[in-house]
């Protein structure tokens, strides 16, 4: 009698592990996603650079060709050695706008080979530059501009961080903290085809807080003066703002009428840096929050549970820190598709091994625990929560299913 005797099937072969070169060029794809900011900004700076330039060289040329077509031929000498002193002037001009665009270029070429090394490059040089541009970053948003200075200077990374358009905007926001509007408004005008894509309002809200600031110092002449130069051109757009604020001439700064007293007071200028931040950063393709800000919330968006905000917060926990607990505060609770008890007490995983039980009061500690405390109390259980004291055959096995 023969018997059949069935052979194992060979095991599928276990796929290759991925090499050490997918892996970088893995982490060089997603570096390029995280690094948005890091490219856009510098090229942002190179076409604004460009962009004046431009304007500045065609202004000149054609105000020089415009003036030598008009001039008679009696002083046709001595206006044209004015014009040669002239285009001197914007060829000196143009020269500074040249380097200032070479420099452009370089940063960007910089943060291109930047990238370029995430794939070939030492993971843990990449993470350790990357870690001090987040430093820098968020120094330059916190005003630390000379911690943030000195630390790119020892690092070598002054071409991978924007120390110079954080500088740009401390500038404007040092002359609205003074309550000046002016080198606002210059921002505005050098950026007013961005700022219209935009749908920016912060010019319209400049041209209201100086009209404002007229009225305040009772210069109501020059204020309707102003409005009828300045504000007239943003009526069909802004009529409600501009009919409110208008409106101030009538109610003056002394008003108790709470809609125009909010007109005057310091706050208006709080919002107006708030409003310059907000549009500087989108301008550059900056993000709203410090890059360490957005990282640290990334982690922490694992490990906020509702047991967080408790006392019983471990120590090693991050969010038993202040700091960290605010930075947490908008993000949601982490998804635990596979849930862990752990015990109150003894802070041990309750599973089969340790079963949860239940106190008569509905609170659950694990069994272990509760053995441990009624050899030390002649089998009675007191609820470190409430205070209860029950006996330990009170105690109800839960069953985790």
């Amino acid at each position: 009698m023969e018997m059949a005797i069935d052979t194992p099937s060979p095991a599928p072969p276990t796929p290759p592990a991925p090499s050490a070169a997918a892996g970088r060029q893995t982490r060089a794809a997603e570096s390029v996603r995280l690094e948005h900011q890091l490219v856009r900004v510098p090229l942002e700076a190179l076409r604004s650079t460009v962009r004046s330039n431009h304007r500045l060289a065609e202004k000149e040329i054609a105000a020089v060709l415009s003036s030598a077509s008009a001039e008679s031929s009696a002083a046709a000498v001595d206006h044209l050695t004015s014009l040669v002193s002239r285009l001197h002037g914007l060829k000196r001009k143009m020269e500074e706008g040249a380097r200032a665009e070479e420099l452009q270029v370089q940063r960007c070429r910089a943060r291109l080979d930047r990238l370029a090394t995430a794939s070939t490059g030492d993971d843990a040089e990449w993470e350790d530059l990357r870690l001090k541009r987040i430093l820098v970053d968020y120094m330059l948003r916190m005003s630390y501009y000379d911690s943030a200075t000195k630390l790119a200077e020892t690092s070598g990374i002054q071409d991978l961080v924007d120390i110079d358009a954080f500088l740009d905007a401390k500038r404007v926001i040092d002359s609205l903290q003074n309550n000046e509007v002016a080198p606002a408004l210059a921002w505005c005008a050098e950026n007013k085809s961005r700022l219209k894509k935009s749908k920016s309002k912060l010019e319209f809200l400049l041209r209201l807080q100086e009209f404002v600031e007229f009225v305040k110092a009772k210069n109501c002449i020059q204020a309707i003066a102003y409005a009828r130069k300045y504000l007239a051109p943003w009526g069909s757009i802004h009529m409600k703002e501009l009919q409110r604020v208008t409106a101030t001439l009538v109610f003056r700064s002394n008003t108790n009428c709470a809609p125009y007293k909010i007109l005057f007071e310091q706050d208006r200028w709080d919002f107006l840096i708030d409003m310059f931040k907000q549009d500087f950063c989108k301008l550059y393709g900056m993000t709203p929050e410090p890059l360490l800000n957005i990282y640290l919330q990334a982690g922490l968006t694992a490990l906020k549970t509702p047991f967080c905000s408790e006392g019983s917060c471990p120590k090693e926990d991050p969010l038993s820190l202040e700091g960290f607990r605010k930075l947490a505060e908008p993000l949601p609770f982490s998804k635990q598709h596979h849930s862990k008890l752990v015990c109150y007490i003894t802070k041990e995983l309750m599973d089969t091994e340790n079963p949860p039980r239940v106190l008569p009061n509905g609170y659950v500690y694990s069994e272990k625990a509760l053995q441990e405390m009624a050899k030390k109390n002649d089998g009675k259980i007191t609820c470190p929560r409430t205070g209860e004291v029950c006996d330990f055959s009170e105690c109800v096995r839960a069953f985790i299913s």
